[in-house]
């Protein structure tokens, strides 16, 4: 430990380096810290893109496990350092280097927060739709790791098709630019989506050249009470048919807005079964059209009420308790596992019927919300006490919802990732061809296995 220790404060500044016991168990587990299995051996901070290949070149030649990590948001274990060695915190790498109004691009470091770069380019009159539930906290260079989503993907899709290039730092410290800042390329591999999604097992990004947009001037949320699961799918699928496909379109149960009226004022009405959630955006005639075309149609067919709000100080409410049902389960449980399941549209009914089904065979206490207009459900399992039983049923609960979703046509992970958490899932979902496929490319880009190992795959990173 020493030796690593005296090792790296060679290559960064002596304060970038972390070994005191408090440190190196705070870098344990993401947020799902039931994952915690072994602490790392140091923590580095790097400050620039020079000082992570200096570390990673070392690490490489010494083979020292590196695990990336953002802020420790992620929901599947992901920055979680199952076989201790480096933990590379890229907090420190902050800056937003460039906005480019004449291109419509921006290009910033790893580190970036989210929440600060909405605000940045928002107060320039412009928007970079991605917006994870932790967006407060989650940095771009994680986001792009894990192709996050999150409520807005239904109209504008996920991080992904935002992200034109990256700079990465492969495990030999060698820097890479993958793609660039024109919005059009068609040269080689794509390496910049081999990269997006890859949960740093194949290298570290550092910096991201991003897509950003006009700011939409005018928004409106309504709640749609219904009075069954099925009635709000029909709904949905006619609003996205007519053409008026809300910025966000989320689907609650009822225990879900339960929770959220401690958040929300007035408070939401409980007699449904399932409600809609919506935001529309655009220009004021368009959005004020939309909203009227959404109402009739949600009338039509048999909503028990929809509420268009006016106020947007009321409306903030709403999305605030929306995006705080994962921490206030938390003050309902003893412990929560959201799990993370997309399905085409139409099969959003089925499969909550059959995970509330499961839910009563097992005896658990199961809540339902989702990002219903892209089909990307997130069951999540409360516990009443956490012991040895418990978790037994909540494995089988979890193995259940991913293979309900798949047999409706679906996919295990819509914007979570894999990490630890999907891992023995992931050969039912791409089957072992895909798997072998992925380690050959693994094993191209990081031929000492020293890249966030143990994550995507059962057999490990290698």
């Amino acid at each position: 430990m020493r030796g690593l220790q005296k090792d790296l404060a060679e290559l960064v500044s002596r304060d970038s380096v972390k070994t005191d016991p408090e440190d190196l168990f705070a870098y344990q587990s993401d947020a799902t810290h039931y994952f915690a299995k072994r602490k790392p051996d140091a923590v580095v901070l790097p400050a620039s893109t020079e000082e992570v290949a200096a570390v990673l070149s070392y690490a490489n030649k010494n083979q020292i496990p590196v695990t990336p990590r953002g802020a420790g948001s992620g929901l599947s274990g992901g920055c979680t350092p199952v076989k201790g060695g480096i933990v590379l915190d890229m907090k420190r790498m902050n800056k937003i280097r460039e906005i480019n109004r004449g291109n419509m691009t921006a290009t910033v470091d790893a580190g970036v927060v989210l929440g600060d770069f909405h605000k940045t380019v928002e107060s320039q009159g412009l928007f970079y739709p991605p917006d994870p539930q932790s967006m407060t906290v989650c940095t771009i260079g994680g986001n792009v790791a894990t192709r996050a989503g999150g409520p807005r993907g239904v109209k504008y899709g996920t991080t992904p098709h935002y992200v034109l290039g990256v700079e990465a730092v492969l495990p030999d410290g060698y820097v890479i630019q993958a793609g660039g800042k024109c919005v059009k390329q068609s040269v080689g591999y794509d390496i910049t989506h081999l990269l997006a999604g890859s949960e740093g097992t194949l290298g570290v990004i550092t910096k991201a050249h991003l897509r950003i947009m006009p700011l939409p001037p005018f928004h409106r949320t309504a709640l749609v009470t219904c009075k069954s699961i099925e009635n709000a799918a029909e709904m949905i699928a006619e609003i996205i048919a007519a053409g008026t496909v809300p910025a966000m379109l989320e689907l609650l149960m009822g225990i879900s807005v339960h929770v959220m009226n401690s958040m929300i004022s007035p408070p939401a009405p409980t007699d449904g079964e399932a409600y809609l959630l919506m935001d529309i955006d655009g220009s004021e005639s368009q959005v004020r059209e939309d909203a009227e075309t959404l109402k009739a149609i949600c009338n039509d067919m048999g909503a028990m009420e929809v509420r268009v709000i006016e106020d947007e100080k009321e409306a903030a409410t709403y999305w605030k308790a929306r995006a705080s049902l994962y921490p206030l389960a938390l003050t309902m449980a003893k412990k929560v596992v959201a799990e993370d399941v997309t399905v085409p549209r139409d099969k959003v009914p089925v499969f909550v019927r059959e995970v509330q089904a499961m839910a009563g065979r097992l005896g658990l206490l199961v809540g339902l919300s989702g990002h219903a207009g892209d089909g990307n459900m997130h069951p999540s399992i409360l516990y009443g006490e956490v012991n040895e039983e418990q978790e037994k049923l909540a494995r089988k609960a979890i193995a259940q919802i991913v293979k309900t979703g798949l047999a409706l046509g679906g996919t295990i992970s819509g914007e979570h990732g894999i990490g630890l958490h999907k891992s023995e899932y992931l050969e039912w979902d791409l089957g072992g061809a895909q798997i072998e496929l992925m380690k050959r490319v693994k094993k191209a880009f990081d031929p000492n296995g020293i890249m966030n190992p143990g994550k995507l795959w059962l057999q490990g990173g290698e």
